[in-house]
C-alpha cells in the first residue's frame, strides 16, 4: 500500500503554503453556510429532492430550490470519512488518501488527441482510452488513472461503459471516471464487482471511484444527483468536482467564487450523507477564472493556481480528501 509524501502539513521539514488563517477559513465556512441556508441550491432530480426532504432540508417543489440548515451541513461534514483506501487491480498500486498526503493523477477529458503516428489532431477512440490507461499504468509518478480521453467512436449513450472497459483492461491502478448517468454508474459497478469477485469484495477493495460536476452557479443537475446517490449506495467514493468560472458562472472575485464552489461541493456532500451516512466523498475542484478575451476557462493561469490552493485548504479544514485540477 502506497502512502505519498506530505504537503502543507505542520512539520519541521518539507514545503507548505499558509494561504489562510483559521479565522479566515471560519469566515469562508460561515459565508457558505449562509448561502446554503438562505439561497439554497437548485436540485433537478426528483429522488434527490425526496432525500433532501426526508433529511430535514427546506424544499420548494415549484422552483426545485433546496435550502439546507446549518446543523445539517455541519453534521454531514462530520460523517464523511477523512481517509479513503483506493485499491488497484494490482495490490502494489493500492493508495491511501489521508491528511496532507499529495499524489498525482491524469485528468480528463481530452476532446482531441494528437495521433503519435500520423501527427493528426483527431477525436479520441476507444483504443486511445486503452493506450492512455497503459501509459498511466507504466508511469510510477501517476498514482491513479482518471480517464484522460473519451471514446468518440462508440455510441455516446453508453460511451462510459466502453471507457470503463478500456480502462479496466489496461491499467492495474485505481480508476476515477465520470459516468454521466445513474444507469451507466450502475453498469460500471457491476463490471467492477465481476472484476473484483463480487459486490462485497468490491467494497473491501474498491478499484474504481466516480466523478461528477455540479453546474455553476449552485445547481445539482439530474446526472450529478444520480451519480452521488448511486456511488453512496454502492459504497464507492465520488469526487464532487465544481467547475465554476470566476466572472462567468460564479462571482468575479476569487473570494466570492470560493464560497460558491464550497457551497456546490458541500451540497453534494450532504446529499451523499443523507443517502447513506458515512458515504465516501472527495472534495474536488476544476474551478478557475473566465478568460474574457476568448470566453474560455483560464486553465494554467495564476488565478487557477490560487483557487486550487484555496480549495485544497478548505478540504483540509473539513478533513476531507481533495482532488485539485491544475495545468
Amino acid at each position: 500500500m502506497k502512502r505519498n509524501f506530505h504537503a502543507g502539513k505542520t512539520i519541521n521539514s518539507g514545503f507548505g503554503l499558509l494561504l489562510f488563517s483559521e479565522d479566515e477559513l471560519d469566515d469562508i465556512h460561515l459565508a457558505t453556510l449562509e448561502v446554503l441556508e438562505t439561497v439554497g441550491v437548485f436540485v433537478e432530480d426528483e429522488e434527490a429532492l425526496e432525500i433532501f426532504d426526508g433529511g430535514g432540508a427546506i424544499i420548494d417543489l415549484t422552483s426545485k430550490m433546496v435550502k439546507i440548515p446549518t446543523y445539517i451541513v455541519e453534521d454531514a461534514i462530520r460523517s464523511a470519512p477523512s481517509k479513503l483506501f483506493l485499491a488497484g487491480r494490482n495490490p502494489k498500486n493500492d493508495i491511501v488518501l489521508e491528511s496532507n498526503r499529495v499524489g498525482f493523477t491524469t485528468f480528463g477529458e481530452g476532446v482531441y488527441i494528437n495521433d503519435p503516428y500520423t501527427g493528426e489532431l483527431r477525436s479520441p477512440t476507444k483504443e486511445d482510452v486503452a493506450n492512455t490507461a497503459k501509459l498511466a499504468d507504466a508511469m510510477s509518478e501517476i498514482d491513479v488513472y482518471e480517464r484522460a480521453v473519451g471514446a468518440h467512436d462508440v455510441p455516446q449513450v453508453v460511451g462510459q461503459l466502453h471507457n470503463a472497459e478500456a480502462a479496466f483492461a489496461n491499467t492495474s491502478k485505481h480508476i476515477f471516471m465520470g459516468t454521466f448517468s445513474g444507469y451507466q454508474l450502475g453498469k460500471i459497478v457491476e463490471m467492477a464487482a465481476i472484476i473484483s469477485g463480487g459486490e462485497e469484495e468490491l467494497k473491501d477493495r474498491p478499484v474504481i471511484s466516480f466523478i461528477t460536476c455540479p453546474v455553476s452557479p449552485l445547481k445539482l443537475v439530474k446526472d450529478t444527483c444520480e451519480v452521488i446517490i448511486g456511488a453512496a449506495r454502492a459504497g464507492l467514493a465520488v469526487n464532487i468536482l465544481s467547475m465554476a468560472m470566476a466572472g462567468g458562472s460564479s462571482p468575479v472575485t476569487l473570494a466570492g467564487t470560493l464560497v460558491n464552489h464550497n457551497a456546490e461541493v458541500l451540497s453534494g456532500l450532504v446529499l451523499g450523507q443523507m443517502t447513506k451516512r458515512g458515504a465516501k466523498v472527495v472534495y474536488g475542484s476544476s474551478t478557475t477564472a473566465l478568460d474574457l478575451r476568448f470566453g474560455a476557462a483560464s486553465v494554467g493561469s495564476p488565478e487557477c493556481a490560487m483557487i486550487g490552493a484555496a480549495v485544497a485548504k478548505m478540504a483540509q479544514y473539513y478533513k476531507l480528501p481533495s482532488f485539485i485540477a491544475g495545468g
